[in-house]
């Protein structure tokens, strides 16, 4: 495998402040949680040491986003914590920062993308992934159908990488369900059953992932350093287009 670079420094221009990156997290009533995404924060703040890094919440956790915004001085940039499309990416988000950053600049959400593939393989690899596993990618889930896609998308990109199937399957809103996907694993394979955590700190939904059944699950995905890396490309991503947050969607 090839090794994982760190991030760079990106080009700085001349003049003008550095924007602040605020990392927009949807929140957690874990304790582990929060210290991971503590943890996540530090490790994007020390990839770029002249850069304002403040982390915030949608909501349950503190500090919230609706507040960290206004008190940020300078340009903004928002990375949201979020691993695919959904309700918080295009409705909440959208709403906050609408009211209280309208001038934000937004990045896209993190996946898919291959930063996170290699991310899944380093903790299936850590975990003792074995030949004869079969492996189903465990996600939160979403009553967004583009919510679920970016989730399959995931899950083929690492098929490609494992060079084995790999199924999709959600501990909430989704089809198959987790425990589905177990079950149906566990008539076709004469190997463990493993999941592959798509989530990035332990909680509700990790909790979920480990209570299906499955004979392995893998730790979440942060703060390994491909999430770092992907958290300050997409940051670059949202400069280089310098496109405004949209308007929030509505139903």
């Amino acid at each position: 495998m090839t090794p994982h670079r760190p991030a760079q420094p990106a080009p700085v221009p001349a003049a003008g402040p550095l924007p602040t990156l605020v990392l927009a997290a949807h929140g957690t009533r874990s304790a582990a949680g929060e210290r991971t995404l503590a943890a996540l924060a530090g490790s994007v703040r020390r990839a770029r040491p002249g850069h304002r890094v403040e982390p915030a919440f949608l909501e349950i956790s503190g500090p919230l986003l609706k507040d960290v915004l206004p008190a940020v001085p300078g340009p903004v940039v928002v990375v949201p914590l979020l691993l695919a499309g959904g309700y918080h990416v295009h409705i909440d988000l959208p709403e906050v920062i609408a009211a209280r950053r309208p001038d934000a600049l937004v990045a896209d959400r993190l996946g898919p993308h291959r930063l996170l593939t290699s991310a899944l393989v380093r903790t299936l690899d850590r975990a003792g992934l074995r030949a004869a596993d079969t492996v189903i990618l465990g996600a939160a889930g979403s009553s967004d159908p583009a919510g679920l896609a970016d989730v399959r998308a995931v899950a083929h990109r690492l098929s490609v990488r494992l060079s084995r199937p790999v199924t999709a399957a959600f501990a909430a809103s989704g089809t198959p369900s987790l425990r589905e996907a177990v079950d149906q694993a566990r008539t076709t394979s004469g190997g463990r059953v493993v999941v592959a955590s798509y989530v990035l700190a332990p909680g509700f939904f990790h909790d979920r992932l480990t209570g299906a059944g499955a004979d392995l699950v893998t730790a979440p995905l942060a703060p390994d350093p491909a999430v770092t890396a992907l958290i300050w490309h997409r940051f670059d991503q949202a400069l280089e287009s310098r496109q405004p947050i949209p308007a929030p969607a509505r139903t």
